[in-house]
């Protein structure tokens, strides 16, 4: 039996990839660990002496609290609208074969090819003409909206790959089209929610551009914008700047940390399988 050689070329790889993806992180939650002199004097590569959780009180202290609530308020809405309106949509795109379900289903990708970038002038007149400027409802409705185009081709591909005998079994067994897309559908469709609903939460917990546009006081800042107030005049608090970032990534990284195999099911299209 022959002895398989040793993949010294993959080796390195991953040990670049691991340097490259570690020494950020290494470096980020040293500086959160030591105070602001500590840091300033022992450098950024250096472990923290004398270990304080400081930074994370502190950032608390300064409003990143509400910064959080307000984030996480925009998050929810963004995908309770995904799950209220993606689902239904996909299943009747897969079911209906008509021009009008096509039209709409290319429309919905039409999305795919305008950036947000290339909108946000007529969108601030809108959200300023329907009196929802710096307000979070003024954020959620673009971000949400910019979610669906992707999230609706990806939860049609995984629903078109369930067997088209198991509709009719429904069929024959006399239930509805509601009752089959509950007891059917959806449970075969979990690997393609759970992606639908990874992928809008990162589009709303990470959006930047909406949020600096269509807000401006104080009490509508969400995370992207409130890492801005670590910036003054004597300087830039980086242990408090990085801590901040630390507790932004904690929910994503939860969430990603349950739903990961659904996840990567979605992404393969094996949903339905």
């Amino acid at each position: 039996m022959m002895k398989r050689r040793p993949n010294y070329l993959a080796g390195f790889g991953s040990l670049v990839w691991l340097v490259l993806i570690g020494l950020p992180l290494y470096v980020m939650l040293a500086a959160t660990l030591q105070s602001r002199p500590d840091y300033s004097s022992n450098g950024p590569l250096s472990w923290p002496k004398h270990f304080t959780l400081s930074n994370y009180t502190q950032d608390f202290s300064n409003g990143f609290g509400h910064y959080f609530l307000n984030t996480l308020l925009v998050t929810l809405a963004v995908v309770a609208i995904v799950l209220l309106l993606i689902p239904p949509l996909s299943y009747a795109i897969v079911r209906n074969q008509g021009r009008t379900t096509t039209g709409v289903f290319r429309l919905f990708l039409l999305g795919l090819a305008i950036p947000s970038q290339a909108v946000i002038v007529p969108m601030f007149y809108l959200i300023t003409k329907a009196g929802l400027y710096d307000n979070l409802i003024g954020v959620i409705l673009p971000t949400a909206a910019f979610s669906l185009p992707v999230c609706a081709l990806v939860l049609t591909g995984v629903m078109r790959e369930i067997n088209s005998e198991l509709y009719e079994a429904m069929a024959m067994d006399g239930a509805t089209p509601m009752r089959t897309f509950f007891q059917l559908v959806v449970p075969l469709s979990k690997g393609g929610l759970s992606t639908i609903v990874v992928f809008s939460a990162l589009q709303a917990w990470n959006g930047f551009l909406f949020p600096l546009v269509l807000t401006q006081s104080d009490s509508s800042k969400v995370i992207t914008l409130g890492l801005f107030n670590f910036q003054t005049e004597h300087g830039i608090d980086v242990p408090g700047l990085l801590a901040a970032v630390v507790l932004s990534m904690l929910p994503i990284f939860i969430v990603y940390l349950f739903a990961r195999r659904a996840l990567v099911q979605g992404l393969m299209g094996v949903g339905g399988k």
